[in-house]
């Protein structure tokens, strides 16, 4: 149920009027600075980039900006709440790109669910800018829409919901596993949730070399010989699950190793005991946790959710401003499995040396992580041969 409308609460107080705004570095205080920042001026940067577009990336702030792209069908916990409902989300996403990592971002939100719309409006405003940030696009359209734009547009192309989440899910497991006395390839992991986030977290840990992994939608195990299954969905069946699982979520977590939640589903305490000694438990749904926390702190090791108000919080704020300024400072003509990597490895390793049940991710105003990010991602990008600078 909605909550009501209150204007005068803090929080519909502070969003009033957005949170963003567009100042200028140059002080307009009189007819010289006038014509040096508009005409006559600006016409001579104007000719000398169409006689060399790459000149934009200096005397424009192309090269620093990001576009913060969503139809709004996939708004946080919401839903398919439309694009002007999304609005404050992107304003945020914009808000903290400038915060963590000093770059300057444009929200945008599109009249459209059309996938063909998406990427042809996408690719007509791409020259503005120097990356795309996808947004809050509900699966499986995200996939198609980030693949595409990526082989059309030489900028680094970046759905969050996928590869934000997967990102800091990483550098958190492979932590948590050393908290325990463990490595990735002795873990075996459940995921609720085959959307955005749970595809993305599902291969970036196949990647990082993970004992066993199975993912579960809502009618159970993602397994090649269901009927049911998208393209997407039977990709990760093949690419998973190696002990043939089937069936119901609650019998693959017999025995299993770690829960990673990323769908609104709730596991009940039966299931939740019934895992492994020492067991892993990230429940990320947001605002409701689908382990609650009373019961994930019965029976895990770890614990980690989505919410700021416990430990462990599994926030992509950790991830993206570092990843588009490293990408930024490369050059880098897109974004790379092992960019991602680099990624996860620098978020973990900034808090490596104080590993507790407790604490296995940075918070998200740890001022070591977007540098750690930053430099390691961009590191990456030249190794990989996608940098340009």
């Amino acid at each position: 149920m909605a909550q009501a409308f209150d204007p005068d609460s803090e929080v519909f107080r502070c969003h009033e009027g957005g949170k963003l705004r567009v100042t200028s570095t140059m002080a307009l205080t009189d007819r010289d600075a006038l014509s040096l920042a508009y005409t006559p001026g600006v016409a001579e940067v104007c000719n000398a980039i169409a006689g060399d577009e790459s000149l934009a990336e200096t005397y424009t702030w192309r090269s620093r900006l990001v576009a913060v792209v969503s139809d709004g069908t996939a708004v946080l916990g919401l839903g398919d709440i439309g694009p002007a409902a999304a609005l404050p989300v992107m304003e945020g996403k914009a808000a903290l790109f400038e915060q963590f990592a000093g770059l300057n971002s444009v929200p945008i939100v599109l009249s459209t669910t059309d996938t063909e719309e998406i990427i042809e409006t996408v690719i007509r405003i791409a020259p503005s800018f120097g990356g795309i940030n996808l947004e809050d696009i509900s699966a499986p359209r995200c996939f198609e829409i980030e693949a595409r734009l990526r082989e059309k547009l030489s900028i680094p192309v970046f759905h969050d919901d996928q590869h934000g989440t997967a990102i800091v899910v990483l550098a958190a497991l492979r932590n948590a596993a050393a908290v325990t006395g463990r490595s990735l390839a002795d873990l075996r992991v459940v995921v609720s949730g085959a959307g955005a986030a749970g595809v993305a977290c599902a291969k970036i840990l196949i990647a990082a070399g993970i004992g066993d992994i199975a993912v579960a939608d809502s009618r159970g195990i993602l397994d090649p010989n269901r009927g049911d299954l998208t393209a997407i969905k039977k990709e990760i069946a093949e690419l998973t699950n190696r002990a043939g699982l089937a069936g119901p979520i609650e019998g693959a977590l017999i025995g299993a190793d770690v829960f990673l939640g990323v769908s609104a589903g709730a596991l009940g305490e039966d299931a939740v005991a019934a895992m492994a000694d020492q067991s892993i438990i990230f429940a990320l749904a947001n605002p409701t946790p689908e382990v609650h926390p009373d019961i994930a702190l019965r029976h895990a090791a770890v614990y980690a959710t989505g919410r700021s108000d416990y430990a462990n919080q599994i926030n992509n704020v950790l991830a993206f401003p570092g990843i588009f300024a490293g990408a930024f400072d490369a050059g880098a003509s897109g974004i790379t499995e092992g960019m991602k990597l680099a990624a996860a490895d620098a978020i973990g390793s900034v808090v490596a040396d104080d590993l507790s049940p407790t604490y296995i991710v940075p918070t998200p105003f740890d001022p070591r992580v977007a540098p750690a990010v930053r430099a390691a991602v961009a590191a990456q990008a030249r190794l990989d041969g996608v940098a340009r600078r």
